[in-house]
C-alpha cells in the first residue's frame, strides 16, 4: 500500500493537511461506503494517532463526520427535511415533499387542565384544554416529539380525529373552522433527556431543536405547542440578499415559522 503524502517540511500542521486531504477525498466520493477508522488513517498517512484525532475532531466540529466513543467515524448525512423560515407551513407537508412517508403515533389525546399553559393562552387556569401528544415519524424513523394544547371550547371536535396520518391544522380547519394566521416561536438547541432520546431513537451525540410556538387565529391565542425535533433530520433555511437582508418578519407580528403542525 502506498502511503499518502503530506508535506512534513512545510508550515501547515500535519493535522490540518490531513483534514484537507480527507475533505478532498470526501468531495470525490471516495468514502461513500465507509469512512476509515483512526488506525487505518495512521497507517495510510504515516502520522501519529494524536494527529489523526486532531483532524477528525475538526471534521466532527464542522459536522462533516459523526463519531462517538468506541465507534468508527461515519460521513454525516445531510438533513432529510429542510424547512424555509418566515412562512406558515406544515411539517406534515414538508415530510411528504421530501419523499418520505409521514406517520404519527398518538401517545395522548384527551382533555385536561394546565394552569401554566392556560395562562399562556390567556385563559383562566381551570379552563379545559385539548391535549395532543404525538411521536412524528418520517420514512418510518422518529423525527419529532410533538405536544400541543388548545382551548377545549375551540378544539373539542378534534377528539374524534385520527392523527396517525393527518395535519393538526387541516383537522382544526375542517372540524372546528379555525385557521391559524399568525404566531410567535422560540427555537433553541437542546440535549434531549434520556427518555426523549429513547423515543426519538436519536444518537447520543445529536442535539435537537426545541421549538415553542404560540399560534393565533385572528386575535385569539388557540395553540401552545412544544416540538422536539431531531437535529440530524431537520434543517432550517432562510433566504437573504445584500439589499434587503433576511426576509423574516418582526417577532411581534411574525408569521408562523418553524415547528410541526
Amino acid at each position: 500500500m502506498v502511503m499518502r503524502a503530506l508535506d512534513r517540511d512545510g508550515t501547515t500542521p500535519l493535522w490540518r493537511q490531513l483534514q484537507g486531504d480527507l475533505l478532498a477525498r470526501l468531495d470525490a466520493g471516495e468514502f461513500a461506503g465507509q469512512f476509515p477508522g483512526e488506525l487505518a488513517l495512521v497507517e495510510d498517512y504515516g502520522v501519529s494517532r494524536h494527529t489523526v484525532r486532531q483532524a477528525l475532531r475538526q471534521l466532527r466540529a464542522d459536522q462533516v463526520i459523526v463519531a462517538t466513543r468506541g465507534r468508527q467515524p461515519r460521513v454525516a448525512e445531510s438533513a432529510e427535511i429542510q424547512q424555509p423560515m418566515g412562512a406558515l407551513y406544515s411539517l406534515f407537508a414538508a415530510v411528504e415533499a421530501a419523499g418520505l412517508a409521514q406517520h404519527s403515533v398518538v401517545r395522548t389525546l384527551d382533555i385536561r387542565a394546565d394552569g401554566v399553559v392556560a395562562a399562556r393562552l390567556g385563559l383562566d387556569g381551570s379552563e379545559p384544554l385539548v391535549y395532543l401528544e404525538r411521536l412524528r415519524l418520517a420514512g418510518g424513523i422518529p423525527l419529532a416529539l410533538d405536544r400541543v394544547w388548545l382551548p377545549a371550547d375551540v378544539a373539542r371536535p378534534l377528539l374524534d380525529a385520527d392523527f396517525s396520518h393527518t395535519s393538526l391544522y387541516t383537522e382544526l380547519a375542517d372540524r372546528a373552522g379555525v385557521r391559524l394566521g399568525t404566531g410567535h416561536e422560540e427555537i433553541h438547541a437542546v440535549n434531549p433527556t434520556a427518555a426523549e432520546r429513547a423515543l426519538l431513537d436519536s444518537p447520543p451525540d445529536i442535539a435537537a431543536f426545541s421549538i415553542h410556538r404560540l399560534g393565533y387565529a385572528r386575535d385569539r391565542a388557540v395553540e401552545w405547542r412544544h416540538s422536539l425535533v431531531r437535529g440530524d433530520r431537520f434543517a432550517l433555511t432562510a433566504g437573504f440578499s445584500a439589499r434587503t437582508g433576511y426576509q423574516l418578519h418582526h417577532a411581534a407580528a411574525a408569521a408562523l415559522t418553524t415547528a410541526a403542525p
